[in-house]
């Protein structure tokens, strides 16, 4: 997360749609900053953060797409989810639950990677969105605030989800992929087992050596 997607997040959200209501933050680990402070100050009635794996800012270890499951639809009046859309290799059965888990009337905030950017998995990195994607992917959703972060690095956009909602058809919808180099509708094996995910495996195989290795010099000092 860097600052133009926490000045968007914050500029999108009143006190008056916080105070009070369930907030659910998903990909919610502190890799480089988190927002969960700021949006703290607004006191919601609860806040609680969903990430993969354990770590700074997470409450609970769930996945984004079993987040449904685990929580069940319509239980939470704020959605956030800032730079975890790229990551996510299911990204409509992510966006689908989302949108399921916020009330009717509710918000979902999201931040996202626009192509400009570079390929940075932690440890995956799959898509790549603009504002025409995210114009149809949230078309079953009221916009209401749409940004692009310059020069094509990333894209900001807060939605309303109605009162009767009907939920987009994304089946079949292409998106670009930051390993295929295409707009894509399904990533396959060709694609995943392609050398930007190679070296992403290298370097998560690195980090958790690296700190593996930092753990047992600091018990045996």
């Amino acid at each position: 997360m860097n600052l133009n997607c926490a000045t968007f997040v914050l500029t999108s959200l009143k006190r008056a749609e916080v105070a009070g209501k369930r907030v659910l933050e998903a990909g919610s680990s502190s890799v480089n900053g988190s927002i969960r402070p700021f949006v703290e100050v607004y006191e919601p009635a609860e806040y609680i953060g969903v990430d993969i794996s354990a770590g700074s800012g997470v409450d609970i270890v769930c996945d984004v797409n079993d987040i449904a499951a685990r929580f069940g639809e319509h239980s939470f009046d704020v959605i956030i989810s800032t730079e975890l859309l790229e990551h996510v290799r299911d990204w409509r059965r992510a966006v689908h639950n989302m949108k399921a888990v916020c009330r009717p009337g509710g918000l979902i905030v999201i931040t996202t990677r626009s192509a400009y950017f570079p390929y940075h998995g932690h440890p995956y990195d799959f898509w790549r969105y603009e504002i025409d994607d995210m114009e149809r992917i949230f078309s079953d959703c009221k916009i209401e605030k749409i940004e692009k972060e310059d020069p094509g690095m990333g894209v900001f956009i807060r939605v309303r989800k109605p009162e009767h909602f009907i939920e987009n058809d994304l089946a079949g919808y292409k998106l670009y992929s930051i390993l295929a180099r295409k707009r894509i509708a399904e990533l396959g094996e060709k694609y995943t087992k392609g050398p930007c995910f190679r070296w992403a495996m290298i370097k998560l195989g690195i980090r958790k050596f690296l700190n593996r290795a930092g753990e047992f010099i600091y018990f045996k000092l």
